[in-house]
């Protein structure tokens, strides 16, 4: 069955960017620290990051965050989409209107126009087909986090949240809940590494 699972890295004090984040910076000041994990040669680390690139039928992401990773600091061959294990699913983008162009053209981007439910329609549906086709159930991930998680979990939209939790205080940023309404998740799996401490919830609407 195809689920959605959110999934961001965040700081131990909850910012999925540090202070200042811009399109030539896209993590902020000292953000990219979140990602340290991604990039570890840890056994444990890379098992986590290939498990989330293999399930990954269809991502979903913001238009900030596409803004970034087709920017020209962006993307590459060597660090996208699950770092190091870089994976090709179909990207739905939400956006109120689509860029002028694309630079990561070997890339599947859809961009949807009319809002957060209607991309994570779309890309399940990419999900159930790329299952179909791989014989494996595959799901959608949400990438992200200062809007489009907080978004989706918000309106009921999320069957699990993954979290990566950085082993770093960034004072500022972009955080990743504010105002939520108060919910209780079903932790379902840690694992320590030294690089983060991989959190996975169910989301009970």
């Amino acid at each position: 069955m195809t689920r959605i699972i959110a999934d961001s890295s965040v700081s131990l004090d909850g910012f999925v960017t540090g202070p200042d984040p811009d399109p030539d910076n896209g993590l902020g000041t000292g953000g990219e620290a979140r990602h340290t994990w991604a990039f570890s040669d840890g056994p444990d680390d890379r098992r986590i990051l290939r498990e989330g690139t293999a399930r990954s039928g269809a991502v979903v992401l913001g238009r900030h965050l596409f803004d970034v990773v087709d920017g020209p600091k962006g993307w590459d061959d060597t660090s996208g989409c699950g770092a190091g294990e870089v994976g090709k699913p179909a990207f739905a983008v939400v956006t109120s209107s689509p860029p002028e162009s694309v630079r990561t053209t070997n890339l599947d981007w859809t961009f949807v126009t009319t809002g957060l439910p209607d991309a994570v329609t779309a890309a399940r549906e990419r999900a159930v087909a790329a299952s179909s086709d791989s014989g494996k159930d595959l799901d959608v991930v949400l990438m992200g986090g200062g809007a489009t998680v907080p978004s989706a979990l918000e309106t009921g939209l999320v069957d699990a949240l993954t979290l990566h939790l950085a082993p770093i205080v960034l004072g500022a940023g972009t955080p990743l809940f504010t105002g939520q309404a108060p919910r209780t998740p079903v932790q379902r799996r840690v694992i320590s590494t030294s690089t983060a401490t991989h959190l996975t919830y169910d989301v009970f609407r």
